[in-house]
Order: structure tokens, then C-alpha cells, then sequence
């Protein structure tokens, strides 16, 4: 009599980061429906449902524009309410995707402890269900454009690039605190503080031309949001708001060692995540 049946032995792949992108690609169903589930629970049982992904930034941008009328920031070569919009998209995106990979694995715990997949997954999909909230609110920016005179220009084709460049560092940072928030659950605590800071940090209310003296300049473009709203600027306003492009790459560079790291710590830990969550 024969035993048919059979054991399938999972082995770790080998390398320093050993992110084995074949099967992620076979896993890419799941990925989509983990991302889409996320953004299903994030409006799950709203009253207004989706269309919170026009009132977040629409209000936030009112209160900006009310401020900067206050303290006289609208002269800047350019029309302050879509300056700050456009300063808007990228941040939220990073702020919610920070928010959202930082607690992934643990809101997971049920299907981590019970089904094998790539755990990578599961930030990853975090981060990109964010995707949707940026696509309507890039369609709430291109309807106010010409209510402030902003005409249409080429480079807005080169906005779908920034956003990939506002991807890698939420997911650099995302891969980093979703592992750590397994272990320490402190983290849930320090990632809202982390976004409330950043987002006075980070120059989307005013331009960080006109504040940061120049011999700060590459330091503060350590942040690599910096260099990616600039972007998203450039993309809208014209050439004025181009990137300074040496501290756009530097910042792009410093997001790449974080990510490697993060990949690297990921991996080291990811055999623990069943048994503590």
C-alpha cells in the first residue's frame, strides 16, 4: 500500500537580504487582495465611506491656506493652495502608509499563524493600498488647477514617477517598524508621533528654499520626502519648483541603505512573527 501523501519542506533562500522576488511574483493575487482588503477595512462602516480620501487632504489644505493668508505666505510665484496640495499628496501617502505597514503584521496574526506566504506580503500590500487615496486625490488636484490659473503641463505624465519615489521610502520605513511592532509594540505609540512631527518637518506647507539656510541643505534632504514633494511640484507649478537634484538623489540613496537594512532585519526575524503575534 502506498502513501500518497506528501510534505512540502520550506527552506530559507540564502543571501544577505535573500528576498526571493519569484515567489513574491507567484504570490501576486494574494497581494492584491490583501491590499484591497486593506482599503475595504479603512472605510469600513464610514458614513462617508471613500470620499475621505478628498476631505483628508481638502480640509488639511484649507487649514494651511488659512494660515499661510494669516502669515502672508502667498507670495512664492505661485497660487498657495496648490502649492500645498501638491505638497499634500506625497505626505499623506507616506503618513498613511506608515501608519498602516507599521501595525500589518500584527492586524495579520490570524492568517500569519496558520498559512505559509511570502511575509512580505504583507507591508508591501500595506503600503499599496494607499494607491487609491493618491489617484483621487491627484484628480481633486488636476480639478482645482484651473480655478487658480495652473494650466495643464507635460511633466504631470511624470507624476506616477515621484509617487514611486514617495513609494520606496514609506516602504523602507514600513518594512522596518512592522517588524520591530511585532517584538515592541511600543511602536504603535511612536509612529503617530513620528507623522505628526514629520509633517511640519517635511516642507509641505512652506518652501524649504526660502526657510533652510544653504548650508543645511543637504542635511535637510536627508529626508527624502523633501526631494520627492519638490517634485510633485515641479510636475504641477513649473520649473521654479524643480528638485535640487543633488539632495533629491542623496535622499533617494540614504532610502535604499534603509530599505536594505530593513529587508536584512526582516528576513533575520521573520521565522518569529507565528509565535509572537
Amino acid at each position: 500500500m502506498t502513501n500518497n501523501n506528501s510534505e512540502r519542506i520550506l527552506r530559507p533562500t540564502r543571501g544577505l537580504v535573500s528576498v526571493n522576488l519569484g515567489e513574491l511574483w507567484r504570490f501576486r493575487e494574494l497581494l492584491g487582495l490583501l491590499a484591497w482588503r486593506d482599503v475595504l477595512v479603512r472605510y469600513k462602516q464610514t458614513y462617508l465611506g471613500i470620499a475621505w480620501a478628498v476631505l483628508q487632504p481638502l480640509l488639511t489644505m484649507l487649514v494651511f491656506s488659512l494660515f499661510g493668508r494669516t502669515l502672508s505666505l502667498e507670495n512664492w510665484g505661485a497660487p498657495y493652495t496648490i502649492l500645498v496640495l501638491a505638497g499634500l499628496l506625497p505626505w499623506q501617502f507616506f503618513s498613511n502608509a506608515l501608519s498602516e505597514s507599521s501595525n500589518s503584521l500584527v492586524a495579520s496574526a490570524r492568517i500569519i499563524s496558520k498559512v505559509y506566504f511570502p511575509r512580505l506580503i504583507i507591508p508591501i500590500s500595506a503600503v499599496l493600498s494607499g494607491t487609491i487615496d493618491v489617484i483621487i486625490a491627484t484628480v481633486l488636484l488636476l480639478i482645482m488647477m484651473p480655478f487658480y490659473g495652473v494650466g495643464f503641463r507635460p511633466h504631470l505624465l511624470l507624476l506616477p514617477l515621484f509617487f514611486v519615489a514617495a513609494f520606496l521610502p514609506a516602504f523602507a520605513v514600513g518594512v522596518w517598524f512592522s517588524a520591530l511592532n511585532v517584538k515592541y509594540r511600543d511602536v504603535r505609540y511612536v509612529v503617530p508621533f513620528l507623522t505628526r512631527i514629520g509633517m511640519y518637518v517635511a516642507p509641505v506647507a512652506f518652501l524649504w528654499q526660502a526657510i533652510v539656510p544653504a548650508k543645511y541643505w543637504l542635511l535637510y534632504h536627508l529626508n527624502p520626502l523633501v526631494g520627492v514633494i519638490d517634485g510633485f511640484r515641479w510636475c504641477v507649478l513649473g520649473d521654479r519648483f524643480a528638485p535640487w537634484w543633488p539632495g533629491f538623489w542623496m535622499g533617494m540613496g540614504l532610502t535604499l541603505v534603509v530599505l536594505l537594512g530593513g529587508l536584512v532585519y526582516f528576513r533575520q526575524v521573520e521565522k518569529t512573527f507565528a509565535d509572537l503575534v
